[in-house]
């Protein structure tokens, strides 16, 4: 439950930050009608950090589909291994869930 809380709290930030890449993308398009150094100068960084932020989302993308499958792999390999006790922590996960939703 845990685990997938977390996921969809990684894919909620994954999305909102290629939300905002997007966005300062448009950004940067849009000041293409300013004129004057300092407004080339800003564009260049605005695109050298835009090259940055989309280079880290890739690989923070990937390290926690790496982390992910891990996780899965490990866990895989505890129930195979330990099969009745997966199933003891199992039905004591869901005799907890429900004596929690019980009360609501």
């Amino acid at each position: 439950m845990a685990s997938k809380t977390a996921k969809t709290a990684q894919e909620i930030l994954m999305a909102d930050f290629q939300t905002l890449v997007q966005d300062t993308e448009k950004l940067l398009e849009h000041t293409a009608t300013l004129a004057g150094d300092q407004a080339d100068e800003l564009r260049a960084q605005i695109h050298e950090s835009l090259l940055r932020a989309r280079e880290t989302l890739h690989q923070t993308q990937d390290s926690v589909r790496e982390r992910g499958q891990a996780a899965l792999g490990a866990t895989e390999e505890y129930v195979q291994t330990n099969p009745w006790q997966s199933v003891g922590i199992a039905a004591g996960v869901g005799f907890l869930i429900g004596l929690l939703a019980s009360r609501r």
